[in-house]
């Protein structure tokens, strides 16, 4: 017997969607008793609440298809304003009928011509003696939106005289939302977070064909005892463990091991895992590049390069910017002339270097150096000729902006700004590599 209950639904289809939301059996069941029989008037608004990855979403897709529920699932980031919002649910709204799949662009300016064109459209699709569902995912949006779209919705049911329920999925509560005028209050429901044995269970259900559900949620469960203290969220940890299986499975594969030999498991994969914790929810790599690194038996157990991959994003002069600015921070400005000057004259390399200096700018610091002199480098290193346009000036302020340099000594407005270079040597030198500049042949600590 299925843990719901519905005299409109068969046994069957309710076991199905029993299996499809484990560990959300008691949300459900509260959504079935609000929603009541098809031709039922349910609840003008339901508003549902809970952190990221609590199952909101996933959890009203599988309801509303398993019991093949007239609905209508918006994402409010996508329609970003009150416009795209409305006709993007009308549209959806005229694919519900067989005969229509994909609906006609639907314009719509505001919410009065919305009440009308929904009205219509519910005569057209032959709803009126069944509930639609309209449920806007990421709800917290609307707050942006025009002062009239949140009290519409929630009075929708009024407005338009038909069976009509509006569903908000916020990560949110709902005192947050509430409008100082006042407004329809929506019946709340709380998605809580998934403990640790909900995780477990979860997890362990999409074990693969190929190995038995003893052996994957054992690894399951070496998982979630490294990753639980830091990532609860259920889709990180799926991703994490997709990751890492095949590399848990390596002695099984090879014959080393057996499913039951749990201690050589965790000591092959204890290494991987402890890397892995430095990728959690930044997806600096790639699954297929991390793979890559798994695999080279060569690497020392650090990851290499993972603080050098955001210089993809930066633009073609700011990768040289960035460069000039590490050579200004590290290098004395005494020796501008011997790296930068093509015809300086012969300086002698005993002149050049003074027998006091032994210690190493690097482990100094970076110095602050000024405007001028950044843009003198720069114009050195870079081949073609680039003049001191508005662009060059904004790209500076977006490397400040993204902390890759600082602004320094700025107080007195009679002297040009100063600035320091914040990143490591590792960092720009991935970044050179990228634009073919050898940078160590430019740096004073390096002759």
């Amino acid at each position: 017997m299925p843990n719901f209950e519905h005299p409109e639904y068969p046994e069957a289809t309710l076991l199905h969607l029993e299996s499809m939301v484990p560990c959300r059996e008691s949300q459900v069941s509260s959504l079935l008793s609000i929603f009541g029989e098809r031709q039922h008037f349910s609840f003008p608004s339901i508003f549902i609440y809970g952190h990221t990855s609590s199952g909101k979403t996933y959890v009203m897709q599988t309801l509303l298809e398993t019991l093949e529920l007239p609905h209508v699932f918006v994402n409010c980031v996508e329609c970003f304003t009150s416009r795209l919002l409305l006709e993007e649910i009308l549209t959806q709204l005229q694919s519900l009928s067989s005969e229509n799949k994909h609906g006609s662009h639907v314009p719509c300016d505001t919410f009065n011509d919305f009440v009308r064109l929904f009205k219509q459209e519910i005569i057209t699709q032959d709803l009126q003696n069944q509930t639609v569902y309209i449920v806007l995912d990421k709800a917290e949006q609307l707050r942006e939106m025009e002062a009239n779209m949140l009290p519409g919705f929630l009075r929708l049911q009024e407005m338009t005289d038909r069976n009509v329920t509006v569903i908000f999925l916020s990560e949110i509560v709902w005192e947050l939302f509430r409008p100082n005028t006042g407004c329809l209050e929506p019946f709340t429901l709380y998605f809580p977070d998934y403990s640790i044995g909900n995780l477990q269970k979860i997890l362990s259900h999409y074990h693969p064909p190929e190995y038995s559900a003893d052996f994957y949620a054992a690894y399951i469960n070496i998982l979630l005892g490294v990753f639980y203290t830091v990532c609860r969220d259920l889709k990180e940890l799926r991703h994490l463990a997709a990751l890492n299986f095949t590399k848990y499975c390596e002695p099984v594969v090879r014959g080393e091991a057996n499913e039951r030999d749990t201690r050589r498991l965790w000591k092959n994969i204890e290494s991987h895992l402890k890397k892995a914790m430095q990728t959690v929810y930044l997806r600096e790599i790639s699954s297929s590049q991390w793979e890559r690194i798994q695999q080279d038996d060569g690497e020392s157990g650090h990851l290499k390069g993972l603080s050098a991959h955001a210089h993809v994003e930066l633009p073609y002069y700011s990768k040289f910017l960035l460069i000039a600015a590490y050579l200004a921070s590290y290098n004395p400005a005494r020796t501008d002339k011997r790296f930068f000057l093509k015809h300086h004259g012969k300086i002698k390399k005993t002149n050049f270097l003074k027998k006091h200096e032994k210690t190493s700018n690097h482990l100094l610091g970076p110095k602050p150096f000024p405007l001028d002199r950044l843009l003198a480098i720069l114009y050195s290193i870079v081949d073609n000729k680039v003049a001191p346009t508005a662009n060059i000036f904004s790209q500076i302020t977006s490397l400040v902006t993204l902390q890759l340099l600082t602004l320094v000594g700025h107080d007195d407005q009679l002297d040009g700004p100063k600035y320091k270079c914040t990143v490591s040597l590792d960092f720009i030198r991935a970044i050179a590599r990228t634009v073919n500049f050898d940078i160590i042949k430019y740096l004073y600590d390096f002759l």
